[in-house]
């Protein structure tokens, strides 16, 4: 694939999906979040992935699937894919993805990563939606994914303030599952902390499924009506 091609999020979608039957768009722009690609934006921001792109996204999603890295491993290793080395055997994949945050993102950085402007960062940090580590001027390396997915459904209409509604069912949720834990959290040995991460881990899993499973029999009711 010539380098200076420009795919569409869609048409890289279409592309890998046979190797990688799993493959979406929220993977892609969460993998971007993350900061291990970086694809180019046209003048209207639309994603726009070259050959190299495209490449270092197989890479990734190889790396995934073949050795269940953790993203934090797989980072590090694209070091060494850029240069060309091998990188073959599999590190430790126990790794937490509750641990692997990734490093914290600069408000030019988030403004980058997800296309907002100042004034609509500014309203949805006003609103919830995005919130500075604590203690902190930087944001958390997945309010990059928060803030692209708020851009595009603020350019569909919704502002700011009708988004606040999600932000007040993952505090609900967050405080469901927090109390579920609390035990195993507050211990001091590190195996029962350990313990709570993966109860987490497997309930938020199982939060996230349902949401989506009735989120989409709510909209299939409405279309319906």
């Amino acid at each position: 694939m010539p380098e200076s091609t420009n795919l569409s999020i869609g048409e890289v979608i279409n592309l890998l999906r046979d190797d990688f039957p799993d493959i979406s768009v929220s993977k892609i722009r969460f993998l971007e979040s993350q900061g291990l690609i970086d694809p180019k934006r046209s003048a209207s921001g639309y994603r726009q992935f070259d050959g190299d792109d495209v490449a270092r996204l197989r890479f990734i999603l190889q790396q995934q699937r073949d050795h269940f890295l953790p993203l934090k491993v797989i980072k590090s290793k694209l070091t060494l894919w850029e240069r060309g080395e091998e990188t073959s055997g599999a590190a430790d994949a126990t790794a937490s993805r509750l641990k692997d945050s990734g490093e914290p993102l600069d408000r030019a950085s988030l403004l980058r990563r997800s296309g907002l402007s100042d004034e609509e960062l500014n309203a949805l940090v006003e609103f919830g939606l995005i919130r500075p580590i604590s203690g902190t001027t930087v944001f958390p390396t997945e309010a990059g994914v928060v803030g692209a997915e708020a851009k595009r459904l603020m350019d569909y209409g919704l502002e700011p303030r009708h988004l606040r509604a999600i932000r007040l069912s993952v505090d609900r949720e967050s405080d469901l599952l927090g109390q579920l834990v609390a035990p195993l959290a507050k211990a001091s040995n590190a195996e029962s902390r350990t313990q709570a991460m993966e109860v987490l881990e497997v309930c938020s899993d199982s939060v996230s499924a349902m949401h989506q499973a009735l989120l989409s029999i709510e909209l299939k009711q409405q279309l319906s009506t």
